[in-house]
């Protein structure tokens, strides 16, 4: 079977719930409408749901052309508005120091008052990636969600736990990593990938909950022994975007050869 983008996810809003998507625009920076927004606290330091499971439970969605946000809490409360951006701040970005743009409105009360800290939220200046080498853009064989799935004796895991943007269909389990630095090309896009992605608490947690209720981190410990990596406990790519385009859902992937 020929190699297929299975599904596409981005996060609008750092650490919040992540949107599906049938298609997506891959620039250099990653695709577009990703991070725009993240949290941070009254220092200035990058909050994700590592320690507070609950916002993901909280679904955003960004209206682009009308320069509006909408949070959806869990109990069904709806909080939106246009977005209007204040002071600048230099925010605490796994050890960078990211300029951003504190916004202004209802959002940073109720997502503090949901988890009972104080909560910023600040619009990126520019993008908010996890890693600082150029990895704009992740992917992940679902293969590699099945292997994952045995070892942990379950019958699927949820690929929203690693919060991935291209789940990758028609290749064996870990072919992504074969891929480290070679041209790939997925849809109207070709990305290289550059280094693993080394995973944390976060995929324990149930992404519809936000709650611990599966070991993923012993599971890659053991499954995943001996594997040469850039980062501990590696699941999935994280890539550089060689020539920006068009990505959808059933798009071809192809990786040039090694």
């Amino acid at each position: 079977m020929a190699a297929r983008v299975a599904w596409i996810t981005i996060a609008p809003v750092k650490g919040l719930a992540l949107s599906g998507l049938d298609e997506v625009e891959l620039t250099e920076a990653g695709p577009q409408g990703d991070r725009g927004f993240y949290l941070v606290d009254a220092s200035g330091r990058l909050v994700n749901a590592k320690g507070l499971g609950i916002l993901q439970q909280v679904r955003p969605e960004v209206d682009a052309a009308a320069g509006a946000l909408t949070l959806t809490f869990p109990d069904g409360a709806v909080v939106d508005g246009p977005v209007e951006l204040g002071a600048e701040l230099g925010t605490a970005f796994w050890g960078r120091t990211l300029p951003a743009r504190l916004v202004v409105g209802p959002w940073s009360d109720a997502l503090s008052a949901l988890t009972g800290t104080p909560l910023r939220l600040v619009a990126a200046e520019r993008p908010a990636v996890d890693r600082g080498r150029g990895g704009a853009a992740s992917l992940l064989a679902t293969a590699s969600l099945a292997a994952l799935a045995r070892e942990l004796g379950v019958d699927a895991v949820d690929g929203r736990r690693f919060r991935m943007h291209f789940g990758i269909d028609g290749v064996d389990a870990y072919a992504e990593e074969s891929w480290i630095g070679r041209r790939v090309r997925i849809g109207e896009a070709v990305v290289v990938p550059i280094g693993n992605v080394g995973r944390c608490a976060v995929t324990t947690q149930n992404p519809e909950t936000g709650r611990p209720d599966l070991d993923t981190l012993k599971a890659l410990a053991r499954s995943r022994a001996g594997v040469a990596t850039t980062e501990p406990l590696p699941f999935g790519v994280h890539a550089a975007v060689a020539e920006a385009g068009r990505v959808r859902v059933g798009d071809a992937v192809e990786a040039a050869p090694a």
